[in-house]
Formats: C-alpha cells, sequence, structure tokens
C-alpha cells in the first residue's frame, strides 16, 4: 500500500476538527459572555465567603469556580425572567420597566430598537418571506438576511425592504441594508434554520439553496424558448 499523502492527510483533520474548533468557539463566546454578566456581583461575594473561611471555602477563591457559578447565576436569572414572563407579575414588572426607560432618551432608543427587532424576529412575516438571500457584498456573492420592515420608495412607490444581514459566527452584530423587494431572493427556511446556518459558518445548511431572483431565473429558462423555431 501506498504511504497516504501529507495533503490529504492535512486535510482530512482539519475537516474532522474544524467543526469542533467552530463549536468550541460559539459556545466559549456565548459561556465567556454570559458568565461576565454575573461575575461583577459573583466575583466579590465568593472571594469574601474564601477568605472568613479558608479551610471549608477557600476553593470558592478559584477563578474557575467563579466562572463556573456566575455562568449557572446568569443562566438562573435568564430562566426566572422567562417563567416571570409568563406570568400577569412578570408582564406588569416589564411593563413598568419599559415605562421607565423611556424616559432615558438613548436607552429608550436602543431598548425599543432591540425590543422591535427580537419580536419581529419571533413573528410571522407578511407577504414577505421573513428569511432572505441579498446580494452581499456584490452581485456574484449572496449572504443571509432577515427582513425587518417593507417600505416604500419616495416618489416611485416601488417596494424596499430592510434587510438585517448578521455576521458568522457571532449574528448579534451585521449590517443593515435597504434592497428593493425585486431583488431579494426568498427562502422557505424558518428563522431557527437559518441562524443554525450562520453560527456554524455553512456547516448546517440543506442539500439545495435558492441563489437567483426568481424573476431573473424565469427570465433566463425563457430565453431559449423564444429562439426557438
Amino acid at each position: 500500500m501506498r504511504p497516504p499523502n501529507l495533503q490529504r492527510l492535512f486535510l482530512s483533520g482539519l475537516l474532522t476538527l474544524l467543526p469542533i474548533w467552530l463549536t468550541w468557539v460559539v459556545v466559549k463566546f456565548v459561556f465567556v459572555l454570559l458568565s461576565d454578566i454575573s461575575k461583577p456581583l459573583v466575583e466579590p461575594l465568593l472571594r469574601d465567603v474564601a477568605l472568613a473561611h479558608p479551610q471549608a471555602l477557600g476553593w470558592l477563591g478559584s477563578g474557575w469556580v467563579q466562572t463556573a457559578l456566575a455562568l449557572i447565576a446568569t443562566v438562573a436569572v435568564i430562566l426566572l425572567t422567562g417563567a416571570l414572563a409568563r406570568r400577569v407579575v412578570g408582564q406588569t414588572l416589564l411593563r413598568w420597566f419599559e415605562s421607565l426607560i423611556r424616559r432615558i432618551p438613548l436607552a429608550s432608543t436602543i431598548y425599543g430598537s432591540a425590543r422591535q427587532l427580537l419580536d419581529i424576529l419571533q413573528t410571522k412575516p407578511d407577504g414577505t418571506q421573513r428569511v432572505v438571500l441579498v446580494d452581499f457584498p456584490h452581485t456574484e456573492m449572496k449572504s443571509i438576511g432577515f427582513v425587518t420592515k417593507v417600505m416604500r420608495e419616495e416618489g416611485s412607490g416601488r417596494e424596499l425592504a430592510a434587510v438585517y444581514v448578521p455576521t458568522t459566527p457571532n449574528p448579534t452584530s451585521g449590517y443593515l441594508e435597504i434592497v428593493p423587494v425585486e431583488k431579494i431572493t426568498p427562502t422557505d427556511w424558518s428563522v431557527d434554520q437559518a441562524m443554525s446556518f450562520i453560527i456554524s459558518g455553512g456547516a448546517v445548511s440543506p442539500a439545495t439553496i435558492p441563489f437567483s431572483v426568481p424573476s431573473a431565473a424565469a427570465a433566463t429558462a425563457a430565453a431559449p424558448d423564444k429562439d426557438a423555431p
């Protein structure tokens, strides 16, 4: 038997490790983000407890313990908030918090925009498919986008779509594009499927995907028929 080619071995190893590395990057980003939220409150408390009882609870001063407990505290707060949001008491508190936020100029703009974006992504679109493909960064390439609003061009009345184009693997950052509706390629993807595609860097994807704008594809398909006798 011929010895294995080094290039093939390298590619096989790379393709094997790449999904594992990508999963680790995403999971680490989420864990670090969640733990950093509670760290300013958890770390001083655990440090004081460890100093007060060094023999019994000195292990609470370890960095990994503090990170793990901060992560657990953040997840617990998220779950508690979700449980309260489904009850009358939580909805009342949320309305009170929103009324308070509206009195702060900059905070009201940021919170209102983020709240509207999340509400839009959680609801079904009216008339326009939510998950689409747009020409970005140029006409020979496509990017996954979420239609957040459909507007009309002043004067001509042409329909324009506000499309949020998230980045990979962190979909919380991205670009806002205003695209004519006729230049959007619709898909039958759900928001969850699109998020999986984005976070995985395209590794989690269906076997087929639309690429051409429907009108352009139809015109291309009809062109040979016109030339035929």
